[in-house]
Order: structure tokens, then C-alpha cells, then sequence
């Protein structure tokens, strides 16, 4: 495809050979002739500069190089569009595999797609255009809206429901029981009914192998957009908030309450009954074992301001050295 037709499709300013053929988009330190790279990051921008690539997706300010640019306001976004003009994700074909067991009283709606040894129990509803991959498991009352895309070994448990255009990655269990015990005055525990469901709004997309928590009553709710990564575990009663982001390993506790467009990066962990506010960024291995104000950007354990455990962080390596200061100081010795 000409770099020409490229930038007219994803609506770039062209600066360079327009007619430079590129066969397909490759990440910036494995490009080479005939491929279009990106960067959408400041650390990668002097590889831009030295690229073997054709061309560059850069942002509309990038400074000039020596090869041809493709420039755009959002140039992740660009790429993202950009890969999808060389590939196409396989499509499964439009049918209903003979090995697929569906009840009776379940209605599926136009153009599905249902792989082999799939299991559609009684009174389930699914809109139309669904694509559910083999060993998939849809138990009684569930109710699902259209687009629904469904891969191996998913569980949708009962009486759940789930919105339109909503991914469940390989492996992905939702409705799982929540983890309610109350204990006895033997001391064992008694298993506390878990009579609630999991709603999954429009948009959602549940990573491979993540765990979304039926509530013991009420709902588990995630809203419109939100996108939970793989090994992500979302706790009874919780609400995950609109176009809110849980990278890998998340684990929210019972009825965590995570506001509108936060980021909880890999491995943060949210104690049960908090609420934390939209826009919130927490980085990696956070813990937060008490509520957040909206637009904070938290660190470490106990969770505290960014700015704040970055400076604590440089500190603590210094830790024997300043212990022995002190100790100099409290018996008098000058200081080395």
C-alpha cells in the first residue's frame, strides 16, 4: 500500500515520499524498508531519528527526520488504526456447530456463530451477531445484548447480564460465587448464599482468565467501557466505573467502588468497601487500604501521593547510611 493512500485513510499530514510502498506496521527498533513505525512516547523519540523504517507515525509537533512522517494528533490512536489496514482478525463462520448443546427455551438472535461443545442452558437470551468459541458456558437465565464475543472456555454464570459489544477473553468467569463466609460458633464457616449477579454495561472487555464476582445480593456492576486485563479479580458487590482501566493482576476487594476513567496499573490492590475517586492513577503494586480523592496519582504501601513516595523511595536506600549518622550524633562523634 503507497504511504499516500496510508495517510489519506488515517487522516495524517504526509511529510516525505508519498509513494513509498509499506507492507506493514512494525514496532520502531525491528523496522526496516517497507515498514511504518511509531512513537508515542517521548523515550523513543531519538530511535525515530536513526529508524531504518519508511516511515514514522509521530505527533503534529514531532521536530522533522530523515524519513518520511506520518503526522497526527493522537499517534497511538493512528497506530492502532494503522494496524488494522494490514490485518484482519479471523472471522469464525456464521453457524451452529451440531456438537454445541443449546435448550430449547434459549433464544439466540440473527447471524450467531457457535462453536462446538458449547452449553447454552434454558431461558437464556443473546442478541444477534454473537460469536461464541468451543467449550464456552452459558448458564440458565443469563442475558446478553449483540456482538457478543466469547472465547474458549469462558463462563457466564447465571442470571447474569451483559450489554452490548462486550469481549470475554479465554477463560474469563463471570458470575463466579463471591467469597462470603459467616463463621460459626464451632468455629467453621458457613457458606453465605450468593444470590446477587454481575452486570457487564456496553463495551466491556474482560481479559483472559480475570474473575468478575457475583454479589451475595444486589450486583457486581462494570460500566460502559470499562477494560479489565488479564488475571484480574473483581470482588463481590464492587462497581468498576466507566472507561476505567484494571491492568494485569488487579484484585479488588468486596464492594470496592473504582471511579469514572482510573487507571489501577499491574498488580494494585484495593481493600473491600473504598471508594476511589475518577481519574485516579495508581501505579504498579499499589496498595490502597483507604479511599482516594479524585485526579490523585498514588504509590507504594500504604498508598500515598506520587511525588511524594518517589522522593521516600530515593530516600530508603540511604537508610543505613543515615542510621549510622544519627547514631554518631547521639553519641557525640562528628558525622563522616
Amino acid at each position: 500500500m503507497k504511504l499516500s493512500d496510508i495517510a489519506a485513510r488515517l487522516n495524517c499530514v504526509l511529510n516525505g515520499d508519498g509513494d513509498a510502498e509499506i507492507t506493514r506496521v512494525v514496532g520502531i527498533d525491528e523496522a526496516g524498508a517497507g515498514h511504518l513505525t511509531f512513537v508515542s512516547n517521548a523515550k523513543y523519540a531519538a530511535k525515530a531519528r536513526t529508524t531504518k523504517a519508511s516511515a514514522v507515525i509521530v505527533s503534529t509537533d514531532f521536530p522533522e527526520i530523515p524519513v518520511a512522517t506520518l503526522r497526527s494528533p493522537n499517534p497511538y490512536l493512528t497506530f492502532a488504526r494503522a494496524v488494522e489496514l494490514f490485518y484482519e482478525t479471523p472471522r469464525a463462520t456464521r453457524r451452529i456447530d451440531p456438537a454445541a448443546i443449546i435448550a430449547s427455551s434459549a433464544k439466540i438472535g440473527e447471524g450467531a456463530s457457535i462453536g462446538p461443545y458449547v452449553v447454552i442452558e434454558d431461558d437464556v437470551q443473546i442478541g444477534s451477531n454473537c460469536t461464541i468459541y468451543p467449550f464456552v458456558h452459558i448458564c440458565r437465565g443469563v442475558c446478553i445484548g449483540d456482538n457478543l464475543k466469547a472465547y474458549a472456555h469462558v463462563t457466564v454464570r447465571e442470571f447474569c447480564m451483559l450489554g452490548n459489544n462486550v469481549i470475554l477473553q479465554d477463560g474469563a468467569k463471570i458470575g463466579t460465587d463471591g467469597f462470603g463466609y459467616a463463621k460459626q460458633d464451632d468455629g467453621t464457616y458457613y457458606k453465605i448464599v450468593q444470590s446477587g449477579i454481575v452486570v457487564l454495561e456496553d463495551d466491556v472487555e474482560v481479559g483472559a482468565n480475570a474473575t468478575i464476582d457475583r454479589a451475595t445480593i444486589g450486583e457486581t456492576r462494570v460500566r460502559r467501557g470499562a477494560k479489565i486485563d488479564n488475571l484480574v479479580q473483581v470482588g463481590h458487590a464492587s462497581d468498576v466505573g466507566e472507561d476505567t482501566l484494571l491492568c494485569a493482576q488487579v484484585g479488588l476487594a468486596g464492594s470496592s467502588k473504582i471511579g469514572r476513567s482510573v487507571i489501577l496499573t499491574g498488580q494494585v490492590g484495593v481493600a473491600g468497601h473504598l471508594e476511589i475517586g475518577d481519574r485516579v492513577v495508581a501505579t504498579a503494586q499499589t496498595g490502597i487500604p483507604h479511599s482516594i480523592e479524585p485526579d490523585k496519582i498514588v504509590s507504594g504501601y500504604p498508598a500515598i501521593d506520587n511525588k511524594l513516595w518517589l522522593k521516600s523511595s530515593a530516600i530508603f536506600k540511604r537508610l543505613p547510611e543515615l542510621l549510622k549518622r544519627i547514631e554518631a550524633l547521639e553519641k557525640g562523634i562528628p558525622s563522616p
